[in-house]
């Protein structure tokens, strides 16, 4: 970054006083500017809230790997719609004390990735089965204005990020073998400085802004962004705002993030991700409603992630009834899929619902499931148990409540990814 955009955006972000009195102040009192600005932080906002749950574990800290040993179920409250296919291995970075390291095992053909996130939950890179192969290596992770030595150096935009791994596992007896995979994962890193408390989403305007001010301090945004952080230079740099303007904005921006007004668009019973996802561009209302609906998200090239309909044409299910979903028997990907069942809970966020049978998700790789003659599989899904030769194919809904079906496809072909092939609909049965 030259002197010129650094004066542009320090700015925007009323780091230098003579420019911050020059922002639009006609702004201060806008609704919309402030729920622009909402939207923009929000990312930084559920990062640091992640980041600050997972450093609650025992033994977790800057610069250190963890991982999870079992697969994520009802009680998986983390992150909004985990997985049941992966474990999951996770380190939050400061790269401001120098370089990280990260060494990936030889997996062979387990499918795997390892996906590092700047603070704005773009991925700079996705390490894993499709990019680099079966056979691992040693990368370099390197922040913001550092020297890129070390092997395989790979620029992260912001001096913190996160790490997220996915290391599949083809059911229980696949356990230990999953566990020695992520044990090969390993990051190697000057210990990392303390973290501040930051105030989540809930919380009061004038704080989540103070948080998004200061969060945006430590983890400066790219200057392709200049634009909107003038815009928004009231709430996001100066903070001098009407406090009625900014509640006003926040309450706008709540119900879009809550409903994702205008962004999800059905195409024969699902929604499809967009091009850009985990990867935003200046989309960022786009960027908002996936961080507080589905945080970490991997570029579609990775996997697609699919949201059904659902009755009332927006992604909610209500009915007590019975539903069918007929997967066909040959899908376009080279990795897996699944059917993921989620309580939609109030606030946008989605999590796996407690059922009798323990089962979360459906997928190809689902054990003792009931194809018909021509490989097809129809999955049957409800509340109750829906008895004889369709139970071995139930995926169990909420007892009561709203819920969510999401369906991910791993390695997604290109008949997929253009739009060529596209899957059932969920119907009434």
């Amino acid at each position: 970054m030259n002197r010129r955009e650094w004066l542009a955006m320090a700015g925007a972000l009323g780091l230098v006083p003579s420019l911050a009195q020059a922002a639009d102040q006609e702004r201060k009192g806008d609704p919309s500017a402030a729920r622009d600005a909402f939207l923009y932080a929000l990312p930084l906002i559920e990062m640091a809230t992640t980041r600050a749950r997972l450093l609650k574990a025992p033994g977790a800290a800057i610069n250190k790997i963890s991982h999870t040993r079992t697969l994520s179920d009802h009680n998986a409250r983390w992150v909004t719609t985990p997985n049941n296919d992966t474990l999951y291995s996770s380190a939050f970075l400061d790269l401001t004390k120098g370089p990280v390291t990260l060494t990936i095992p030889a997996l062979g053909e387990r499918y795997y990735s390892a996906a590092v996130m700047d603070m704005f939950t773009n991925n700079n890179v996705v390490l894993g089965a499709r990019t680099i192969g079966g056979k691992g290596g040693t990368f370099t992770l390197v922040g913001p204005g550092q020297a890129s030595s070390g092997p395989n150096p790979t620029r992260i935009a912001t001096p913190h990020a996160w790490l997220l791994v996915r290391t599949l596992v083809n059911g229980e007896t696949d356990l230990d073998a999953a566990h020695k995979a992520q044990d090969g994962f390993v990051v190697k890193a000057p210990a990392g400085g303390p973290v501040a408390a930051y105030a989540n989403r809930d919380a009061k305007p004038a704080d989540y802004f103070a948080t998004a001010r200061s969060l945006l301090a430590i983890d400066p945004p790219p200057p392709t962004d200049l634009k909107i952080l003038a815009r928004t230079a009231a709430f996001l740099g100066a903070g001098l705002y009407d406090e009625a303007a900014a509640a006003a904005g926040v309450e706008q921006a709540r119900m879009i993030t809550i409903f994702a007004k205008g962004r999800q668009t059905f195409v024969g019973g699902w929604s499809y991700p967009r091009p850009n996802l985990g990867d935003y561009g200046q989309d960022y209302l786009y960027r908002g409603i996936v961080a507080l609906q589905g945080l970490g998200a991997l570029p579609v090239a990775e996997a697609m992630y699919m949201k059904a309909a659902g009755d009332d044409g927006a992604g909610n299910f209500t009915g007590d009834g019975l539903y069918r979903l007929s997967m066909p028997a040959q899908i376009p990907l080279d990795g897996f899929w699944s059917l993921s069942m989620y309580e939609a809970m109030p606030d946008g966020q989605f999590f796996f619902t407690d059922n009798p049978i323990k089962r979360y998700t459906i997928g190809d790789r689902t054990p003792g499931l009931k194809r018909n003659a021509d490989g097809s599989l129809d999955i049957w899904i409800g509340r109750t148990d829906p008895g004889g030769d369709r139970s071995a194919n139930w995926l169990p809904a909420p007892k009561s409540g709203p819920f969510a079906l999401y369906l991910r496809a791993y390695l997604p072909r290109a008949e997929l990814l253009g739009g060529a092939f596209r899957f059932p609909a969920v119907a009434k049965a």
